[in-house]
């Protein structure tokens, strides 16, 4: 059965804490996700502020092959003819195709007579159908408005679908609503009103999904809900888990299996542009949705990947992901070893030998799930025991203050197949010149690393309560143009650790351009450290 989607993140989602997006970010989310398949897009209240005014006013240029935009709006005012309402007429100059109207369900909740309320729901929505819109009523308070006075709720929405709207949408507004008693309500009112039901809840329980999901079991043919869960208060339903549970587990179509691979990928994208990160532990579409760390499960999933796998990653844009830990067993390294082509070249002995280097790195403190470079690092040294280009023979950075400004100095010593090599440079901080003298040394018989760069810098104190004598984790994330990946260091000295990482990045590039350079390849050909 196709069920409708949609999406309310540009209104809904923006009354989240954290989340804002301006005229452009919202142009360029529509256009998003119109792509993605989605059947309206709610662009926000027109009536309310001068940010929405503005985006429907670009929007008039948009270009949608798919999805219908929406403007959202009240009922007109009590006090107001249906003419001379400005929520009203800033609906009409939005000038998009479809408007949403909310109105109240719960009686204990109005400020107008209940019979008063009645008119005005079904005046506004006559009003703007006969101005050629498809109306979306969506009832607000309704799940609590039925069980306080269930005649008064169900006669909101019998008002509302006479007057012409084209959708009721039965509003959880509290998010508190169970799923077995608000299926138990949608049925009611399913068996009142055909045409389009539709369904918006908010997870103020931890339940909106489930609610959605459960309203469609009983009829509902639309489902509402934010792209990541964002919204007001606990979030609204999170439509990337609605539209994969709605596809994949019971059989509907929402946006189809083709454009349900680009679901992961729009969910990013717009987290990107609320600048905030993706969840991830999100189901479906977050980093960790299909990352397995117990040794027992990735044998498991090597197997069979649906033994902890609930649907393919790659149906929703995700991937599977194998964490390295003290907890994994040799699935885990087989497993990473088959994802970088290494499986045939180490021994067993080589096996054995790698998983306890990665268990005692883990102890130690370092987080080989996120810095997977370190991994490589690891395995590569393993299959070429001998092959080193560099030894640091020692290093030293100086940081002087003058006032409010500070310059570090570093020196560092390295021994190569040549010779030593020593450099000393300036930076912005000891970090910053201990990376540019490590280039400087080896930039002459190594030239190849000028284009590995430091993207994202982060620490962590791994041991709170020794304050200034604990222990951190440096990660630093590398990028080379091609790929990115991350080195981890270890130490109860910040500036060790950081050169640890810093190293290791730049042996791991080495090691991988072996590989493709003759001329690295041979500059390394049968060296040997001190055997």
């Amino acid at each position: 059965m196709k069920i409708f989607t949609f999406d309310t993140t540009l209104r809904e989602g923006t009354l989240g804490e954290a989340v804002s997006f301006s005229v452009d970010d919202k142009l360029v989310i529509v256009q998003k996700l119109d792509e993605l398949g989605i059947d309206y897009i709610e662009g926000g209240w027109p009536g309310s502020n001068p940010r929405d005014r503005e985006f429907f006013a670009r929007a008039k240029d948009l270009r949608l092959h798919h999805a219908k935009l929406a403007a959202f709006g009240s009922t007109r005012f009590a006090r107001n003819s249906i003419e001379q309402d400005r929520n009203v007429k800033a609906l009409l100059e939005a000038a998009t195709p479809v408007v949403t109207i909310f109105g109240e369900s719960w009686e204990a909740a109005l400020s107008v007579a209940p019979e008063q309320h009645l008119r005005i729901v079904a005046e506004t929505i006559r009003y703007l159908k006969d101005q050629g819109k498809q109306v979306v009523y969506d009832a607000e308070h309704f799940f609590d408005g039925y069980e306080a006075n269930a005649d008064f709720a169900l006669r909101t929405l019998e008002a509302a679908q006479k007057a012409g709207a084209g959708v009721l949408t039965l509003c959880d507004t509290n998010g508190a609503t169970l799923p077995s008693k608000l299926a138990e309500i949608v049925a009611e009112a399913r068996k009142r009103f055909d045409g389009i039901l539709g369904i918006q809840t908010h997870n103020d329980a931890e339940l909106a999904v489930a609610n959605t999901l459960a309203a469609v079991e009983q009829g509902c043919t639309l489902v509402q809900g934010c792209m990541n869960g964002y919204g007001e208060r606990c979030g609204g339903a999170n439509l990337c888990s609605v539209i994969a549970n709605l596809e994949l587990k019971l059989g509907h179509t929402t946006i189809g299996p083709e454009k349900l691979a680009g679901l992961a990928s729009a969910a990013r994208f717009i987290a990107e542009l609320a600048n905030l990160p993706l969840r991830d532990d999100q189901p479906f579409v977050g980093h960790n949705a299909f990352a397995h760390k117990n040794s027992v499960h990735v044998g498991a999933v090597l197997k069979d990947r649906t033994a902890h796998e609930h649907v393919a990653p790659e149906a929703v844009g995700n991937r599977q992901r194998v964490l390295m830990s003290d907890l994994s067993g040799r699935g885990n390294v087989l497993y990473k070893l088959k994802q970088h082509g290494l499986a045939d070249r180490l021994s067993e002995e080589a096996h054995r030998e790698l998983l306890e280097r990665i268990k005692e790195m883990e102890y130690l403190g370092y987080e080989l799930e996120a810095a997977e470079g370190t991994f490589e690092l690891l395995v590569r040294e393993a299959l070429n025991p001998g092959l080193k280009f560099f030894e640091v023979e020692g290093y030293e950075v100086v940081t002087k203050s003058a006032g409010s400004t500070s310059r570090s100095t570093a020196t560092v010593n390295l021994r190569a197949q040549d010779g030593v090599h020593s450099a000393t440079a300036s930076g912005h901080g000891p970090v910053h010149a201990l990376d540019l003298c490590l280039r400087k040394c080896l930039a002459t018989l190594y030239p190849q690393i000028s284009s590995v760069r430091l993207t994202d810098y982060k620490v962590r104190v791994l041991e709170p309560k020794r304050a200034t004598a604990a222990r951190v984790r440096v990660l630093v994330e590398w990028s080379d143009h091609r790929k990115s990946w991350s080195t981890a260091g270890v130490s109860d000295n910040v500036i060790e650790a950081s050169w640890s990482a810093m190293v290791d990045a730049i042996r791991l590039e080495l090691m991988r351009l072996t590989e493709k350079d003759e001329s690295i390849e041979r500059a390394v050909e049968d060296y040997c450290w001190g055997v």
